[in-house]
């Protein structure tokens, strides 16, 4: 059974969603505030939605300076699992762990409603148990989430296998339709869309459940996670 660490910043709102995804799939999770210095005996790193700091200056570039980044870095460098959703995307990129950046969506136009996605890789831990070409119905919750890059972050990134997902309509004028991207060794995510809001079709779709499964190691029988 994996321990998975929920990271809280001053502002999260998404951390008890991400909490309960990790435990219907049977794993342990719990809280991890921002001013911890350590990660000794977790085992995957969740940073979850909502407006770290609240989102002065810019989404993350102020949670990137939390204490307790420095030991994800650390946890990622040794190759542990490490996600970011939303809030914990624009985190993780602020932070340098993964490229690009996240700016205000197209139309500056606030986005909250259900939204496509196809795998476009599974060289990483949040789509490995997926498969090219799948489609995923999952929600987004956000202002800025469109992504952006410059055009030697992208070809490498595309060369790599780094763009995880991508919109199949693109809502928010993300570049190449960018939903979610990876480090080189995949062992980091981030992604705009929240899975963790997809776990049930009580919710709507259960389609972020391929995701967590990829992310925890496990696999689930689908139907029971239906009800």
């Amino acid at each position: 059974m994996s321990r998975i660490g929920v990271v809280v910043f001053p502002g999260s709102n998404c951390e008890y969603d991400a909490v309960a995804a990790v435990e219907r799939l049977g794993d342990q999770a719990e809280f991890v505030w921002h001013t911890r210095t350590d990660l000794n005996g977790i085992d995957g790193v969740i940073l979850p939605g909502g407006f770290a700091h609240g989102d002065y200056l810019r989404p993350g570039a102020l949670a990137r300076f939390s204490p307790v980044m420095g030991a994800v870095e650390r946890f990622a460098a040794d190759g542990g699992p490490v996600l970011g959703i939303c809030n914990g995307f624009q985190v993780l990129v602020e932070a340098g762990m993964l490229p690009g950046a996240l700016q205000k969506n197209r139309g500056l136009t606030f986005l909250c409603q259900p939204t496509t996605l196809v795998v476009s890789s599974t060289s990483s831990v949040l789509t490995r148990g997926a498969s090219v070409g799948q489609e995923l119905v999952v929600p987004i919750n956000h202002f800025s989430g469109s992504y952006t890059c410059d055009d030697e972050t992208h070809d490498e990134l595309v060369r790599n296998g780094q763009i995880v997902l991508r919109y199949k309509e693109n809502p928010n004028g993300s570049r190449d339709d960018i939903a979610g991207v990876a480090n080189k060794a995949g062992n980091v995510v981030g992604l705009m869309p929240h899975p963790e809001r997809a776990m049930s079709m009580l919710l709507g779709s259960a389609d972020g459940v391929v995701l967590f499964e990829s992310f925890l190691g496990v696999k689930v029988e689908q139907p029971a996670l239906a009800h």
